[in-house]
């Protein structure tokens, strides 16, 4: 574990505030290590967000594959904590200078906050003689780097944002997977007609609510919007963007959407259970659902089909445009000499072929050369070729933009759902985060 004093100058205030309550041991499960962030001389200590299954077992089976062959001497410990803390954690460990000798985290905006902080060491001598070089999709490579170095090993999950819907209960009512979005409507006014609530969601966390507004942005405006708005050549305030948030009060009013919505928890299961319960015909979440579905009940799994979002009629937009990660996680390391040099042998392990066919058996797709050979589950198989076909992928806004920026649009999108705030209201929000993040940067 390496130690500074740094400044975080991106994270907003409103974050290490909300941080300072859960503290670095807070929030979740601990190792060995109790949480702390500081390894003995040979422990390397890796704090994650595998809590819950399939993603703690992969995590532990690479993890165990490295302490029980490897000929360094370390050791590494597993500090697992859950996705909505686990950034706030991160924040206030480096805030005080310390940091996990590993740690998984997202590509984009943060990621790269953490690299300009010093907590992020590049790799590129280890890479490029290590057998992960040439088994890695490029694009994967290419999202863990950062000003012409690799910083980080992707791991896990090739994840799209997609729908998943009830195949029994769509037979029941005639129902077919959408081409249009009003084919999407008609499906859940068909469905709310029922007695059924047409998406299964939970906004506590607000990233989940977030889904709706990139799938819609992108169908509605396509890429270039946000790309501009990033770089300080057009504003959140664009057409698409309102758009999207007015489409999302329209579906509230409509009642597509359960009760309480902003009440409900995504790492408490709540969403997944209004599918189970059957009380939901649809979810809009990542393709990292397939593995909890297939892991939860295989029996509930054989009833689920998945398309990826509808075109929207009129719109210029390419409808190929995908919503998503080509890895999902990337281990960014914090240690120098032999223990990075050991840390990364456990990276490699993420990618080791008797994990990455761990990953397949539980629904999974690692982000591997030639994966689509292994599939044999369908699911995973049209998220595959969706990826494939897609003509751009636009990274999670959570992810990608500067933290003050994604903590304004997640903030604000959580009020157009509860109807407390306008679209407009919402993005001048965020757009006015954006401009203090460049001014900042301008300084």
């Amino acid at each position: 574990m390496k130690k500074r004093t740094v400044k975080l100058t991106a994270l907003s205030m409103s974050v290490l505030m909300a941080a300072s309550l859960a503290a670095c041991g807070g929030g979740g499960d601990k190792g060995k290590s109790g949480g702390d962030a500081k390894g003995g001389d040979k422990e390397i200590v890796y704090w994650n967000i595998g809590t819950e299954s399939p993603d703690k077992d992969v995590i532990a089976k690479a993890v165990d594959k490295f302490n029980s062959e490897t000929e360094s001497g370390y050791t590494v410990t597993v500090v697992p904590t859950q996705n909505d803390t686990y950034k706030e954690k991160l924040v206030v460990a480096m805030s005080s200078g310390e940091c996990p000798d590993m740690y998984s985290c997202w590509s984009g905006g943060p990621m790269y906050e953490y690299i300009d902080s010093g907590f992020g060491q590049p790799i590129d001598d280890l890479f490029n003689n290590s057998e992960i070089k040439d088994k890695l999709m490029e694009s994967a490579v290419g999202q863990a780097t950062y000003n012409g170095k690799i910083y980080a090993v992707p791991y896990q999950n090739v994840s799209m944002s997609g729908i998943f819907y009830n195949k029994e209960m769509f037979d029941k009512y005639g129902l077919k997977e959408p081409e249009t979005l009003t084919d999407l409507e008609n499906i859940c006014d068909t469905l709310k007609e029922n007695g059924i609530t047409p998406f299964a969601l939970a906004n506590s966390s607000k990233w989940t609510g977030s889904m709706y507004f990139m799938n819609l942005a992108a169908r509605y405006g396509g890429l270039e919007p946000f790309q501009k708005a990033v770089a300080g050549e057009g504003k959140f305030t664009e057409e698409s963007f309102i758009k999207a948030g007015e489409k999302i009060q329209e579906w509230v009013k409509n009642g597509y959407f359960p009760d309480g919505v902003n009440s409900l928890s995504e790492d408490d299961g709540q969403a997944k259970q209004l599918m189970y319960q059957e009380t939901a015909g649809m979810l809009l979440c990542g393709s990292w659902y397939t593995g909890t579905f297939a892991t939860d009940s295989e029996e509930f799994y054989e009833k689920i089909g998945w398309f990826p979002f509808p075109a929207i009629e009129g719109s210029q937009a390419d409808p190929s445009i995908m919503i998503g990660t080509v890895g999902d996680q990337f281990i960014v390391f914090n240690c120098e000499g032999e223990k990075l040099e050991a840390a990364f042998e456990c990276a490699e392990a993420h990618l080791s072929d008797e994990v990455i066919d761990f990953e397949v058996e539980n629904g999974k797709i690692p982000p591997v050369v030639g994966i689509e050979d292994k599939l044999t589950d369908p699911i995973t198989k049209e998220v595959v070729e969706a990826a494939n076909n897609a003509s751009e992928i636009q990274l999670w806004y959570d992810q990608y933009l500067p933290p003050a920026v994604s903590t304004a649009h997640l903030d604000g999108l959580q009020e157009v759902f509860g109807l407390t705030m306008t679209p407009q209201e919402a993005q001048e929000s965020m757009q006015k985060a954006m401009d203090d993040y460049l001014a900042t940067k301008a300084e």
